[in-house]
């Protein structure tokens, strides 16, 4: 169903937008959202879905649906240390309707909730819909320009179009600095496995996310540094890769040249101010995250819980929500500020030594790897961590036929 008048807009059908445009129809809010590419399909796209984003979709009566998708299931961490392999995390004592997190691509995820909305007669998504500007009357946004010259006016505008964010030229941002971009590219693996495996090996750092038949892996490396190692050629890179998995087989098929390599250019930022009278910034249009962790996707997902648990019944009611909007910020800004500070912390004294080689690792794990690893209790302190994230979100917005 297309709305010519919605109530709200949504700008972005990321894991923010689609989850944010649901709840919002759910409650009787006729919702569009704008979606500026033909379909969802990207690789290496944030396909983590932590038990905290399970627990809204369990309590939306979704959870056992989303299951049925394509997915595998990782419960712990692992990590191994210039050869000493450990167990650094669990989730399966997690006492949650999914203790583990659930691998799967983001397009199947978006596609899932793509289908759900499409149930709601308030739902509405356009895709091949880029956004080119808002329309601001007198300071307040009432809409937006779209590419093709048309304009779509609402009561609310919501910001979910990521880190590049047309938001982001309204409202102050704040750069809090990475010194690593990532290489991400996939190997097959043979056999089972249900773990996220971290290597540090010398000066290199490689992540191996456990897909079922294939290995996600992404290489760390320096600010800036792509082309250089790109000019050393492809056959270098994946020596380097071997020296730090010599277990992986198959990187000669797996890499055969650099198309099969897709880099991630690393931010950590944030809004300083995530609301202007008529718009929302939420996700990662509010605070692009680091890939450390893996957290980005269910931060936005509980972006977008808390932002309906505030604004879908006032919206719903044809009341206008602009004094309601530096809420989401307030009930928001205590988990990005320790999430990201938490990445940030890991950036400088983990990951700019070992990468740029200000400083030698040392060949024993540190201290609190090593409890880890040898106290199984322990490993439950970064699972649940994992699992629940910081303020989890759980759904208060009404359903309209409640």
């Amino acid at each position: 169903m297309v709305h010519e008048n919605p109530d709200a807009i949504v700008v972005g059908g990321g894991p923010a937008g689609m989850m944010a445009g649901y709840l919002l129809a759910r409650a009787g809010v006729q919702v569009t959202v704008l979606e500026q590419h033909a379909d969802f399909f990207r690789d290496f796209r944030g396909d983590t879905v932590h038990p905290s984003t399970m627990q809204v979709l369990d309590e939306l009566g979704l959870l056992q649906a989303f299951l049925k998708r394509p997915h595998n299931r990782i419960d712990r961490a692992e990590l191994t240390w210039n050869g000493r392999a450990m167990t650094i995390g669990d989730l399966s004592h997690l006492h949650m309707p999914a203790p583990f997190i659930a691998m799967m691509p983001q397009w199947e995820f978006l596609d899932f909730l793509r289908g759900e909305g499409a149930r709601l007669s308030a739902f509405s998504l356009r895709m091949s819909a880029p956004v080119s500007g808002f329309i601001d009357e007198a300071g307040r946004i009432a809409g937006v320009r779209l590419g093709d010259g048309s304009e779509l006016r609402a009561g609310l505008t919501m910001a979910c179009d990521g880190r590049a964010s047309l938001a982001r030229q309204l409202l102050p941002l704040e750069s809090l600095g990475a010194p690593i971009d990532v290489f991400w590219f996939a190997v097959s693996k043979q056999g089972a496995g249900q773990a996220l495996r971290g290597i540090v090996s010398g000066a290199r750092l490689l992540v191996m996310i456990d897909r079922g038949d294939y290995w996600q892996c992404a290489f760390v490396i320096a600010k800036g540094g792509a082309d250089e190692i790109k000019a050393r050629g492809i056959v270098a890179f994946r020596a380097d890769i071997q020296a730090a998995a010599p277990e992986l087989t198959g990187l000669e098929a797996a890499l055969p040249d650099w198309d099969k390599v897709s880099l991630l250019s690393v931010s950590l930022d944030r809004l300083t101010r995530w609301s202007r009278p008529g718009l929302l910034a939420i996700g990662d249009a509010a605070h692009a995250m680091s890939p450390v962790g893996g957290i980005g996707i269910n931060l936005a997902i509980q972006d977008a819980v808390a932002a309906a648990n505030l604004l879908a019944l006032p919206l719903a009611r044809g009341e206008a929500v602009d004094a309601l909007l530096q809420k989401v910020q307030a009930r928001r800004w205590l988990p990005t500020r320790l999430v990201q500070g938490a990445q940030r912390a890991v950036h400088e004294r983990l990951l700019r030594p070992l990468i740029l080689g200000q400083r030698a690792m040392p060949e024993r794990p540190p201290l609190a790897v090593r409890l880890l690893n040898r106290f199984p209790l322990l490993r439950r302190i970064p699972g649940y961590l994992i699992g629940h994230g910081i303020r989890q979100e759980h759904v208060r917005s009404p359903r309209a036929d409640s």
